[in-house]
């Protein structure tokens, strides 16, 4: 599972390392949630196979979760992206299983959205704590780092390019969307994403900065 978000600033190393630590931990809950959906609907596969557990290195590829993340957060204005381990799903034991992938699929961003809304109250909840400014200031820098992580994992991910979320979904809820473009898709999709994010990941970001500014009110 793809993901990414927008380094714009120089940061503090320390600020750098809460920022992996931030997307570490929320890849692993995007990824519980797709466990937990197919679980629901009926396939115990991710539960057999231990997936279903908020212990990240049960999850996270070493070099797409954290060591490229972390050497693209050092690079000054570019993009940080990387993936974990996708959790596993058998399709025969969903119902039906075009809107089921469908919901699996769109677990993931619609976690990463609930936990961006939650930090956004968070933040505005923060001027009626009795703390001081200096530590006002710093938890509210915190909390924004964590809404803009969660909010760009959601819309990146709902862009409809396999092996993305937003494909699964599309092709979910459209099952008969353009056959000859699905398949193409499907079969050079991941050619297609390393196109998308060398050529238009950057045109996210204002999607990804009105998002964040509706979620924290400008």
């Amino acid at each position: 599972m793809v993901i990414v978000y927008h380094n714009k600033t120089r940061m503090s190393l320390l600020l750098i390392i809460f920022q992996i630590v931030v997307l570490v931990f929320s890849v692993v809950l995007h990824e519980v949630s797709h466990g937990y959906v197919a679980e629901q609907l009926g396939d115990p596969t991710a539960r057999r196979l231990g997936r279903l557990t908020l212990n990240p290195l049960k999850h996270l590829d070493p070099f797409g979760s954290v060591i490229l993340p972390l050497l693209l957060a050092l690079m000054p204005g570019g993009i940080v992206f990387g993936w974990a381990k996708p959790v596993p799903y058998d399709p025969r034991n969903l119902k039906n299983p075009e809107r089921g992938g469908a919901l699996i699929a769109a677990a993931g961003p619609l976690t990463n959205l609930i936990l961006a809304a939650v930090f956004a109250v968070a933040i505005r909840v923060l001027p009626l704590l009795p703390f001081s400014e200096t530590l006002l200031a710093a938890l509210a820098t915190l909390f924004i780092n964590i809404v803009i992580i969660n909010a760009s994992l959601a819309v990146f991910n709902l862009v409809p390019i396999p092996p993305l979320d937003g494909s699964k979904v599309l092709f979910g809820f459209i099952p008969a969307f353009a056959p000859e473009l699905r398949m193409m898709l499907e079969r050079y999709g991941l050619f297609v994403l390393i196109f998308f994010i060398a050529m238009g990941a950057p045109f996210l970001g204002p999607i990804i900065g009105a998002l964040v500014r509706f979620l924290i009110g400008g």
